[in-house]
Formats: structure tokens, C-alpha cells, sequence
């Protein structure tokens, strides 16, 4: 048997695994917050409906995260404070973000956890951290579905020359 056989979650981490997952947490927070306070600037049900979905599933993976980092004594890294809610009505329209600009945000916010979630899996030698990251990957990949067909849907998809 070999060093890194028999049950993944007894092996040890390897230092690119506790970085990669720290840089991913530490990535993760920080998009949480601006997703937290781009939420207050919507007025469009379905939007704001997507970023809650988002919310959801990186709150998720935060604590699953932090979780694995705890158990192998790696310190987090720091959490912004939690978004108060704020009155769409109240934010004058000069600092307002207009919906396909948050849509758009939202919509990188996806796109890069993608490529994150497809390198950590990479670059696991534990089975059951590939898993997780791939299961992170298929979930985010379903929401950029969503997220691509409601830019299509309100015409705020912006498309590069098209070649015929």
C-alpha cells in the first residue's frame, strides 16, 4: 500500500492543496461581500433571485472549506464584515449599479470559480477533495447556465463581433 492509499480523508494535504483551498477561500469572501451589496442594488426580481442562489452556494462551500482547513490546523483567511440590506430607493442613482452591470459581474464571478474549481481538481492527490471541487464545479456550472440564459432573456448579454 502505498503512502496516499486507503481513506483520502486520513491522508495529509499537500501544501498545494492548502493553498490552493486558502487562496479559495480567501477569493470567496471577498466575491460574497460584493455579491451581498451588488444584491442591494437590483430591482430585478429574477437577478436578485440568481444572486441569492450564488449566496447560497458559497455559503456552502465556505463552511466545507473552512471546515477541512480547520481540521488540518491552517488559520483562515479574514472575513469582510456581513453586508447590511440596503434600500434600493435610498442609493442615489449616480452610485447605483444598473442590472446587466451587476449581471456581468456576476457572470465573472462564475466564470473564474469555474476555472479555480477545474485547477484545484487537478492539482488534488485526495480523491475526496477532487470530488468536492468537482461537485462545486458542476453546481456553478448549472448557475452559469442560468445566468447566461436570463442575459439573453433581458437582452443584457453583450456579445463580441459575431463571424459569418
Amino acid at each position: 500500500m502505498g503512502k496516499l492509499s486507503g481513506n483520502p480523508k486520513e491522508q495529509p494535504l499537500h501544501y498545494g492543496e492548502v493553498y490552493q483551498m486558502w487562496s479559495f477561500l480567501a477569493a470567496e469572501k471577498l466575491d460574497y461581500a460584493k455579491l451581498q451589496t451588488l444584491s442591494n442594488h437590483t430591482g430585478d426580481r429574477d437577478l436578485k433571485r440568481l444572486l441569492e442562489e450564488m449566496l447560497q452556494g458559497m455559503e456552502k462551500q465556505m463552511e466545507d472549506v473552512e471546515e477541512i482547513l480547520k481540521e488540518h490546523g491552517v488559520s483562515l483567511p479574514p472575513t469582510p464584515p456581513e453586508r447590511s440590506y440596503a434600500d434600493l430607493e435610498e442609493i442615489p442613482s449616480g452610485a447605483k449599479f444598473n442590472d446587466p452591470e451587476i449581471s456581468a459581474m456576476a457572470s465573472a464571478i462564475l466564470g473564474k470559480g469555474l476555472v479555480l474549481f477545474s485547477t484545484i481538481m487537478s492539482q488534488c492527490t485526495r480523491e475526496d477533495l477532487a470530488m468536492l471541487f468537482g461537485q462545486y464545479h458542476m453546481n456553478t456550472a448549472q448557475l452559469s447556465g442560468k445566468a447566461l440564459r436570463l442575459n439573453k432573456e433581458k437582452g443584457w448579454l453583450v456579445v463580441p463581433p459575431l463571424h459569418k
